[in-house]
């Protein structure tokens, strides 16, 4: 290869890693700007900076593949150059503090230039080119405190470390509930055994709360230790609570919310942390939750052909009804769940392609509020063609023809959509005998409809099918090809009459919504439906949508807490 194509190589490289660094001060400026956001209670302002930093780096992608061009037709370059230009990135990232990020959007460059068909590891990073080793750069992200004296000391010097621009509400009262929470939690012998307390230096943003994030070392247990903050209405600081159940912790970091602020130049280092923090999380979970959803898609990818390598089952068909709109299939020995837009609609989904696509990704940059599960988009996603069920093949061709290509070896899938495996609410109903647990679950499903519709946005088709339970009760929404802003819909009344047939006359629009037919197909059992009147009866009254309505119109901002009332400080 001639000097030419090695300068070429060399500027093509810089070129892409500069447009990484930028697009990575871009996101740091906006995710920095959380704190400022936070301590002046700009919640619109938050919900807007969630939205700008997801768009951003499609932008910086486009940005650098347009200057690709202006330098070489990249297109007409042949496999040796790509297999160079590979090695010259490398040798550009060399001690670079966000190295496995840069390799994502190396990888972003070169599978938009070749329309992502081309899926090889000798010109991209579908492999990382280092591992991360645990504990590396820990100094750099993690603030360690002095466990030799009391309690109320250590959490004055937490308090006095993390500085903010506003003052404490009541500082000495913070103090006390904090040093009470721990006792209450640790009894006398385990608050002795303490020998470390590490804080993560970055502050955690999210909505209306902010997050310190840390751990408490004993001989025999380590435990999560979280220093929840909100802001009250004179812009005071206040602290919420303190959380030393990993349970807790795995909540706040669910698939079903929106990404955090958290600023910081060592992401590797953070994410190893919060492995060691939540070892059940998967890697790519945990940068998803630090707003990294590119890097997150890689991640997953690369524990998806691990996974692959290790397991010998087939692809099937999902369990459940199957939907109007998507096929959806899964592994069984997988935690995640495949759909794939259908080519074709019924009758009674007046929709296209393109708003199922809007609709997906109106949930993507909207807080999620831990009721809407996280997706993730593929283009041109291969699976082995051996381990495609024939009955799952079959279904694929009838129904979503148009983005199934097939090779000899391989089933192509065009455009897809990944999300967590989640037991479907109609079959967890169908199977569970507990009373209780049913009470439960229908609880949740209320919970779950109207948080959303307070968080500004329609569920659309309510049907209990829609909607997935967790393993630790809760339930989610995942169907979102009839989800809408709150305004898009007119709530109304049913006219009252004796007529039968009044119905028929009624002059209905598209937009118009009936909340007091709900009953009739949120579940379909009679005694379920009769306790989910019992439990939120609200939901069949249009006076509470219209409510609802009017105060997202308002610009008001819910907080949903991702934990318990009971772990507030009163």
């Amino acid at each position: 290869m001639t000097d030419f194509n090695h300068q070429i190589q060399a500027k093509v490289a810089y070129l892409i890693l500069q447009g990484f660094e930028k697009n990575y001060r871009w996101f740091s400026r906006i995710t920095g700007g959380a704190q400022n956001r936070f301590e002046q209670a700009q919640w619109r302002a938050t919900q807007h900076a969630v939205k700008e930093r997801i768009a951003i780096y499609e932008q910086s992608e486009a940005d650098v593949v347009a200057e690709i061009y202006h330098l070489i037709n990249p297109l007409h370059q042949e496999r040796a150059f790509w297999c160079e230009l590979k090695e010259q990135f490398l040798t550009q990232l060399d001690q670079h503090p966000q190295f496995e990020l840069a390799e994502t959007f190396y990888n972003s460059v070169v599978g938009r230039i070749f329309k992502h068909q081309v899926i090889d590891n000798d010109i991209m990073f579908i492999l990382p080119s280092r591992c991360y080793l645990p504990g590396q750069r820990r100094e750099s992200v993690v603030n360690s405190f002095d466990t030799t004296g009391t309690v109320g000391a250590m959490m004055a010097d937490i308090l006095a470390m993390y500085r903010f621009n506003v003052p404490f509400a009541n500082k000495e009262k913070d103090l006390q509930n904090l040093d009470g929470a721990l006792r209450a939690r640790l009894n006398r012998q385990q608050l002795a055994s303490v020998h470390t307390v590490e804080i993560l230096k970055s502050v955690f943003y999210r909505s209306k709360a902010a997050y310190l994030i840390g751990r408490i070392c004993m001989p025999e247990e380590t435990l999560p230790f979280v220093i929840a903050l909100r802001v009250n209405d004179n812009k005071q600081l206040i602290v919420d609570a303190l959380l030393t159940d990993r349970h807790d912790l795995s909540v706040i970091f669910g698939f079903a919310r929106a990404y955090f602020m958290a600023d910081t130049r060592y992401p590797s280092a953070i994410a190893g942390f919060l492995q060691e923090l939540l070892p059940n999380k998967k890697h790519f979970e945990l940068y998803n939750a630090l707003g990294h959803y590119k890097h997150a898609k890689t991640v997953f990818f690369r524990n998806f052909l691990q996974h692959m390598e290790t397991s010998t089952d087939q692809f099937e068909a999902a369990p459940g009804i199957r939907g109007l709109v998507m096929a959806v299939f899964h592994l069984p020995s997988y935690g995640i769940v495949f759909k794939i837009i259908k080519d074709e609609f019924p009758e009674s989904k007046k929709i296209t392609r393109e708003h199922v696509k809007d609709c997906y990704r109106l949930v993507k940059t909207s807080d999620r509020i831990g009721r809407m599960a996280d997706t993730h988009e593929y283009v041109n996603f291969r699976l082995p063609r051996e381990r495609v069920s024939q009955a799952l093949l079959d279904e694929l061709l009838e129904h979503c023809e148009s983005s199934i290509e097939l090779t000899e070896s391989e089933v192509v899938i065009k455009h897809l959509y990944i999300e967590r495996k989640m037991t479907p609410l109609n079959i967890y109903l169908d199977q569970e005998q507990d009373e209780t647990k049913i009470r439960h679950a229908l609880s949740e499903l209320g919970l779950c409809i109207k948080q959303i519709a307070a968080a500004n946005i329609f569920p659309g088709d309510m049907l209990h099918k829609n909607f997935g339970i967790t393993r630790h009760g809760r339930v989610i929404f995942y169907d979102y090809d009839e989800i809408c802003l709150m305004n898009k819909r007119v709530f109304r009344d049913l006219p009252k009459s004796d007529d039968p047939y009044v119905l028929d006359t009624l002059s209905v629009s598209p937009e118009d919504v009936f909340p007091e037919q709900f009953e009739h197909f949120i579940v379909g059992k009679k005694h379920l439906k009769t306790i989910l009147k019992e439990i939120h009866p609200e939901l069949m009254d249009p006076e509470f949508w219209r409510q609802t309505q009017a105060r997202a119109a308002e610009g008001h901002v819910e907080h949903f807490t991702p934990y318990s009332e009971d772990k507030r400080f009163k």
